[in-house]
């Protein structure tokens, strides 16, 4: 599956256009407060909010509301993705670069990496996840990114 692309939809804007070959599949609108926001996907709406007991947790609820996928510590040097049953780990290889790896089985499956933090671009290499989770990573992340 090819990479998804995330690209800040102006200098000071908060929205990026999520893509994939060139091809618009979504805008991702953060909301001013808390650090959630949605995305529509395939005519679907996913709602991404922040917290519980960790401002570094994000859940995706569909547009029943059904939790879809939960993120733990995301940004961390280590931190989960729980979606589907399967509990998936990401890993930051490096303390000074914002790449995030996807481990299975002590291999690499997976990555998602800031490309540039001043055009506000980034890039997510998840092939084996849902589109909607995939969506999900690159936006949580981003969130993290902005904020720090």
């Amino acid at each position: 599956m090819p990479v998804l692309r995330a690209s800040r939809m102006g200098l000071l804007s908060s929205r990026y256009e999520i893509t994939r070959e060139g091809t618009v599949l979504t805008t991702w609108k953060p909301s001013p407060f808390f650090g959630g926001g949605f995305f529509v996907l395939d005519g679907c709406r996913y709602d991404v909010a922040r917290g519980g007991w960790s401002w570094r947790r994000y859940r995706l609820l569909d547009e029943a509301g059904e939790l879809v996928a939960l993120a733990d510590g995301v940004g961390r040097s280590e931190w989960t993705l729980e979606t589907g049953g399967v509990t998936h780990t990401f890993e930051r290889p490096s303390l000074f670069r914002t790449e995030q790896v996807l481990i299975s089985e002590g291999s690499t499956v997976g990555t998602v990496r800031r490309i540039s933090p001043w055009r506000g671009e980034a890039e997510a290499d998840l092939p084996d996840l849902p589109l909607p989770v995939q969506v999900f990573v690159l936006v949580s992340l981003l969130a993290v990114w902005d904020e720090d």
